[in-house]
């Protein structure tokens, strides 16, 4: 499942908790035959690349399963309830359990907790050895991975209410409501924990920055702008995770901008028009980020000048990138993954992971660049 081929509306939220779709408003049906996507050449690579190690943890079932890091170790899931604790450094695994119900998030923890989304709306906590906590049931289905900090955990549901718990007894803290747009992409936009407030992606291009301890508002940006005369052509959701670097934060949207904000303010550096459907990835240097039509672009994080353009993976449905040493790696939907110099977008290298495809978020531990396949293998590969 690709999220562009999903798009719900709010009466069908409010009606089946986001689980139905409108196949007949896909403006995508047809482009797997128009566009096919790019044959790879053969690489004659300047970088080495190796697979450090593999471990399977289970199948996504369309879910945008990410895993997460805590520490030394990473954490990974499957939608049919499997969670995964293992060394990062070389997969060895420190544990294997059964959530007791099908997942539809990857998990978040900060060290001393670990929460995941389960099906029917339900929010799940568990120790660091995976025994449970507690549970919460939330109002509709959560597809955003919760994440924690500062004592609180924090969880998105599809009609865009934010809940903050209490991290060791599940008590509800705070809600906030924020409107639900007229016709959404069925995605999981993104979390992420920053001193003591959390940024989130929303749907209809907006990123809403809470205090964990009380979830009151503290900014509120709008990363894209809905343009077009039709509901379909005003969707502008965020894709992926938003990436905070020092005292700014970055973000990309479908049909809508690529740019950075200032933390303090939401006030904009930069932005560009693009449309994508995943996150971006941010260094010293750039910001950059693949559309949805597989190009993939890298812009001066300073001023936002385009520093260079590689369109050689057209419609190869790019994953979010990660940025590591002198390349920028991206996965795509026959489970590649591919090297690129950051500093003018050719190609370094490519590695394989299983043959499915890369949805997930990658993670960085130490050398090892941590990607998660839709069929459920968690791969490192080694950059050397």
């Amino acid at each position: 499942m690709r999220i562009t081929s999903k798009l719900v509306g709010v009466g069908v939220l409010a009606l089946m908790t986001g689980c139905s779709t409108l196949h007949s408003l896909n403006p995508f049906a047809s482009k797997s035959k128009a566009n096919p996507p790019a044959p790879l050449v053969e690489l004659k690579g300047s970088m080495a690349v190796r697979t450090a190690w593999k471990l399977e943890v289970g199948k996504s079932q369309g879910y945008e399963l990410s895993p997460v890091l805590a520490g030394n170790t990473v954490i990974a899931v499957s939608a049919d309830g499997t969670m995964v604790r293992a060394e990062a450094e070389n997969g060895r695994q420190i544990w294997r359990a059964k959530a007791g119900a099908d997942l539809t998030t990857g998990p978040g923890s900060d060290g001393s907790v670990i929460v995941v989304g389960a099906a029917k709306g339900m929010l799940m906590a568990f120790d660091m050895d995976g025994k449970p906590l507690w549970k919460a049931q939330l109002s509709s289905e959560i597809l955003s991975a919760p994440v924690v900090g500062e004592g609180v955990v924090v969880a998105r549901s599809i009609d865009n209410r934010i809940v903050g718990f209490d991290a060791k007894t599940g008590q509800k803290k705070w809600t906030v409501q924020r409107t639900v747009p007229p016709l959404t992409l069925r995605m999981a936009p993104g979390m992420v924990v920053h001193d003591k407030e959390v940024m989130i992606a929303l749907p209809g291009g907006r990123l809403l920055s809470l205090i964990l301890a009380t979830g009151a508002p503290h900014l509120d940006i709008e990363v894209g702008v809905a343009r077009g005369a039709t509901e379909l052509e005003r969707v502008t959701d965020i894709g992926g995770y938003p990436v905070i670097a020092d005292n700014e934060v970055c973000a990309a949207t479908y049909q809508g901008r690529v740019g950075c904000f200032d933390m303090s303010s939401g006030s904009i550096r930069w932005t560009h028009d693009i449309s994508t459907e995943v996150g971006v990835a941010v260094d010293q240097r750039f910001v950059f980020v693949p559309d949805d039509k597989g190009s993939m672009f890298a812009f001066s994080r300073d001023a936002g000048t385009s520093a260079w353009k590689n369109d050689k993976l057209a419609y190869r449905r790019l994953s979010t990138p990660v940025s590591y040493g002198r390349a920028v790696a991206v996965g795509d939907y026959q489970g590649y993954v591919h090297f690129l110099s950051r500093e003018d977008g050719s190609f370094l290298a490519r590695a394989q992971t299983d043959g499915s495809a890369i949805t997930s978020n990658p993670l960085v531990s130490g050398s090892n660049l941590i990607f998660q396949t839709q069929n459920g293998t968690l791969t490192a590969i080694a950059v050397e």
